[in-house]
């Protein structure tokens, strides 16, 4: 039985493991709840784009997972968790439990990963409706530091572009999955001249951009070594 209990821990390296029923099963949920004052861009399905948040949760749902309602669900999630306020909700049916964690410079990522569906970004012939399934990369990064809306979207590309580089390294022949989501949180910037002004780069040569991307590349490649390693020596997973 996994815990369900939220301790109060800031910082994204102690992002705890509850758990939730679906289908008459237990099922990881992965919380951080870094309180008020963080600004996020998410590409997920809850709490998306740019703004103040003060959690995140990653749920682990069963493989062909079909509610039609993932925003209510994910916000149900939240408030079992004792969560409340505005909030960031990602979904995966990949292994939440096998999270993997890196840190460079202060630049925090938490990548939970599955890829027995993926491909390449360009590939030719009509999208879909993106369901969340086994192949999902879901990638959660933090910084120290503020940084403008703009730096935040570049924020973003160079997560991705770690991403796709550790999956090229291993030899996954893909850019990432159909249904990958990212969040970047931030500290608010005070505006005042003794709190720090916000960064206005996050590419991969700036200072702060080039720690997010050894961060993501190393727990990207963390995460699906062991994927990519099993498909090689058993079934597709």
């Amino acid at each position: 039985m996994l815990p369900r209990t939220l301790p109060a821990h800031p910082s994204l390296a102690d992002a705890v493991l509850l758990g939730h029923t679906e289908r008459g099963r237990e099922w990881p949920l992965l919380v951080w709840a870094p309180g008020p004052g963080v600004r996020m861009v998410s590409s997920a399905v809850l709490g998306g784009g740019i703004g103040e948040r003060e959690w995140v949760v990653n749920a682990q749902v069963p493989p062909g997972y079909d509610r039609l309602d993932p925003v209510a669900h994910l916000r149900a999630l939240a408030s079992g968790a004792g969560l409340s306020g505005p909030g960031v909700g990602l979904m995966t049916a990949a292994s939440v439990a096998d999270r993997r964690h890196a840190v460079d410079g202060g630049a925090h990522a938490v990548v939970t990963a599955g890829i027995g569906v993926r491909g390449w970004a360009a590939a030719p012939g009509v999208g879909g409706v993106a369901v969340p399934h086994p192949g999902t990369i879901n990638i959660i990064v933090s910084l120290p530091v503020p940084l403008t809306d703009a730096a935040l979207v570049n924020a973003v590309a160079t997560a991705t572009e770690a991403k796709t580089q550790a999956l090229v390294e291993l030899g996954a022949d893909a850019s990432g999955t159909p249904t990958d989501a990212v969040c970047v949180a931030v500290p608010v910037s005070t505006g005042s001249s003794s709190g720090p002004s916000a960064e206005p780069f996050a590419g991969p040569r700036s200072l702060w951009g080039a720690r997010l991307a050894r961060a993501v590349h190393r727990a990207t490649r963390e995460a699906c070594a062991g994927l990519l390693a099993a498909e090689r020596t058993g079934p597709a997973a």
